[in-house]
Formats: structure tokens, C-alpha cells, sequence
């Protein structure tokens, strides 16, 4: 007679996967439906006019643009330093690569706090580019500063594991061959690298659009110019204004997820082109 249950791969898996399925509903469904009821209990017209004001539509344009330069500005710079510490022996390594973590480990207060002291008119960067007519602080270049240091680290951990993963022998191939170095990088380099990049700009630009403590001091919270979207749901919370606060949150939450679920699917497909052509 054959059993009803076959035997699972993974034992314990029911009770495993129950376990898994309750945490998440409880830490991250249930606080999200919360917001989506909350928001549901407003009036649509209510709702229209808390997300379209000119200074809620002024804090979207800078906390997901600022984000998105960020995160892209990360996957430049952080391919660099990751291609550097995986491919070059020097004196420090070791202290750069644990200097890379320090975002993580610091209070975002802190980052902020610091970011203020070396960029404002009278810090010790601000004050060389204050007479060039650049302005860092309280403006919405210090806010992208301040959300490409919070987000380095993101880049430079996924792209690590993906180079030590790049066949040098291939590499030496090719350039034995006559290909140049563009070439190699292009073929070979970039395609084994790139679900790695995608990943770390997905994790850099989340972690960059819910960033709070280090954007506030160094980004003067300009109403319409400076201010971002987190600091201003919790105006609406200072001010008791709990489904103002839910309906900005609800904003944040679609984009977030909308974006978030696009460079996924780019993600996707770049892992499956990179199967399907044997790189």
C-alpha cells in the first residue's frame, strides 16, 4: 500500500515551515495589514488629499530619487572597492575590509551627526567647498551622502562572494587569445557579477528609502526641499494625526513595493540568462 505522506528531504520540514510561516506573519504581515486597514478607514478623499499635498509629493521626489541615486552611485563605487580588496594584496586590507561594516554597527544618529561635522560650511570639507559654491549640508546632496554611506555595505558584501566565484582561468584565457580587457569584462566578468550587483543595489535602495536617524541632521528638513518622507509621517504621529501617517506609510509601502518587485524580476531574469548561455 503506498503511504499517504511521502518522506520529506528536509526533516522536520512541516514543523519547520510552520514555525517560519507564523514569525513572518507575526513581525511582518500583521504590522502591514494594521497599515492597510488603517489607511482603509479613511475617507477616499481624505486620503487623496494627506498623499498629494505639495509637501508630502515634495518628500516622495526626494526620499526615493535620493535612493535611487544612491543605490546606483553604491553599485559603482562598491564594485570597486569589492574588485579591489577580492583581487589585490596591499598593507591594511584587512582594516579597510572591517572599515566597510562600520554603517552597520554605528547609530545612524551618529552617521548623521558626523556627516554634519565634515560637511557643513565650517567643517572640515564644507569649508573648501563652501567657496566653490558647493553646498552639502541641508541640502539634497547631503541627503544622497548620507544614504550612499548607509548603503555601501550592502553592495560590497554581495559582490565579494560573486568575484572570489569568477574563473580567472577563463580570464587568462581570454586574454591569451587576443581579447581585451573591456572584453573580459564584459563577458566574462560582468555577467557572473551582475545578480550580485542587482542585489545589493535592491538592499542599498531599501535600506536607503526607510533611513531616518542619518538623514535628519545633515539634511536641515526643509519642508518641500529637504525633508523626506519617514521624517514627515513622524510629524504626523507628533501631531496625533495617526491615519495621515498611515496614508503616507501606505504610499511608501506600494512604491517600495513596486520598485522592489521590478529590480526582483530583473534580478530573476539576469540569473536565469546567465544559466541559459553557460557563463
Amino acid at each position: 500500500m503506498k503511504p499517504l505522506r511521502q518522506p520529506s528531504v528536509l526533516p522536520g520540514f512541516g514543523l519547520t515551515f510552520g514555525f517560519t510561516t507564523l514569525f513572518l506573519s507575526g513581525v511582518v504581515l500583521l504590522p502591514l495589514a494594521a497599515l492597510v486597514l488603517m489607511t482603509a478607514s479613511m475617507p477616499w478623499s481624505e486620503f487623496l488629499h494627506v498623499i498629494t499635498t505639495p509637501r508630502a509629493i515634495g518628500s516622495y521626489r526626494l526620499s526615493f530619487g535620493a535612493s535611487l541615486l544612491a543605490a546606483s552611485i553604491n553599485v559603482v563605487f562598491g564594485f570597486i572597492i569589492a574588485w579591489t580588496l577580492v583581487r589585490y594584496e596591499f598593507p591594511g586590507r584587512k582594516i579597510i575590509d572591517a572599515l566597510i561594516d562600520m554603517p552597520f554597527a554605528l547609530p545612524t544618529a551618529v552617521s548623521g551627526i558626523a556627516l554634519t561635522t565634515v560637511f557643513a560650511a565650517n567643517g572640515w570639507i564644507g569649508r573648501y567647498l563652501e567657496p566653490l559654491g558647493i553646498k552639502v549640508a541641508y541640502t539634497w546632496i547631503g541627503v544622497t551622502v548620507a544614504l550612499t554611506l548607509i548603503g555601501m555595505p550592502f553592495v560590497v558584501r554581495s559582490v565579494q562572494p560573486a568575484l572570489l566565484e569568477v574563473q580567472r582561468d577563463l580570464e587568462d584565457a581570454a586574454e591569451t587569445l587576443g581579447a581585451g580587457r573591456f572584453y573580459v569584462f564584459r563577458r566574462i566578468i560582468l555577467p557572473t557579477v551582475l545578480p550580485a550587483l542587482l542585489t545589493g543595489f535592491t538592499l542599498a535602495f531599501a535600506r536607503a528609502v526607510g533611513e531616518y536617524g542619518s538623514v535628519i541632521f545633515i539634511s536641515g528638513n526643509i519642508p518641500m526641499r529637504t525633508e523626506i518622507t519617514p521624517l514627515l509621517i513622524v510629524i504626523r504621529l507628533e501631531e496625533f494625526d495617526y491615519r495621515g501617517a498611515a496614508a503616507l506609510g501606505f504610499v511608501m509601502l506600494v512604491i517600495s513595493f513596486g520598485m522592489l518587485l521590478t529590480i526582483n524580476l530583473l534580478q530573476a531574469w539576469g540569473r536565469r540568462r546567465h544559466v541559459a548561455t553557460g557563463h
